[in-house]
């Protein structure tokens, strides 16, 4: 079953798709709490997805006995406010407030809560786990790792130029200030990746064109100099950045729901084992 709902955050409203774990699917145990997964989607995306990768996502996670939420950040999709006035440091904040609203569902597990960040929702969810505890484990697709760069070599330098010069430019028909190129270059992901203790998945197809296949060799690279914390990797072969492709998006969600299940499995074992 699944449900729109709004989530207040400050003075906007996000809104949000909710799906609610299958009976089927529900694990034993914990008094029947269930994991809380979030998707943060990526530059002036959508809680849909391309192709409705997120639906697909999440009515798959939720057969298997996930509370799964996504949402589209202010000024997207079929929130209130204005995408370009925003930053990074806003949809940062956003997400907790997604968080919140998760975390305070009947049944939801404080201490399974997974974020699954694609493109720049990747570089936020990263961020967000660093700052907020309640995140234990991270899946990050086709992640973006130099927020600056890598959203201005989409948009193209002139609508950047544009915005310093004029207040605001055009792209995709959203406005974007200069305040919210300056909250890209301020976020340094492969810096802060260090700092998140939780379990990380990350993702990325060979035939993306516009976000590097190499970092997620980076992201993987960084997130094994911590003390704690696994990190593996999984490269899809001709996969875009959307993973369009029946095969390339089949191996994808085949990939990330063996990961997810696979930390429930261990997580149940030790509960079994404590008991």
């Amino acid at each position: 079953m699944e449900r729109q709902i709004i989530i207040r955050h400050n003075q906007e409203e996000l809104t949000a798709s909710i799906h609610y774990p299958s009976k089927d699917g529900r694990q034993e145990g914990r008094c029947n709490r269930v994991p809380l997964v979030v998707i943060c989607h990526g530059f002036v995306g959508s809680r849909i997805g391309v192709d409705r990768l997120f639906v697909k996502t999440a009515r798959e996670l939720a057969e298997d006995g996930y509370m799964v939420l996504r949402f589209d950040y202010i000024g997207c999709g079929e929130s209130s406010g204005c995408y370009g006035a925003e930053g990074l440091e806003s949809m940062i904040a956003q997400t907790r407030s997604v968080l919140d609203y998760g975390l305070r569902c009947t049944d939801v597990d404080p201490t399974r809560v997974t974020l699954i960040g694609h493109s720049l929702g990747g570089a936020v969810a990263l961020q967000t786990a660093v700052r907020d505890r309640r995140v234990k484990n991270l899946v990050l697709w086709s992640a973006v790792g130099y927020p600056f760069n890598d959203i201005v070599t989409i948009t193209g330098r002139d609508v950047y130029d544009a915005s310093v010069k004029s207040g605001k430019a055009d792209y995709l028909g959203y406005e974007f200030t200069p305040a919210f190129f300056e909250s890209l270059a301020a976020g340094q992901p492969f810096q802060e990746a260090i700092k998140f203790t939780g379990d990380v998945l990350v993702i990325h197809g060979t035939s993306d064109e516009i976000i590097p296949v190499d970092y997620a060799f980076l992201y993987q690279k960084v997130f094994w100099m911590r003390p704690e914390g696994r990190c593996d990797k999984e490269i899809i072969f001709q996969g875009d950045h959307t993973y369009s492709a029946g095969l390339q998006r089949s191996q994808l969600l085949k990939r990330t729901r063996e990961w997810l299940n696979e930390l429930e499995s261990v997580q149940q074992d030790w509960q079994h084992w404590m008991i």
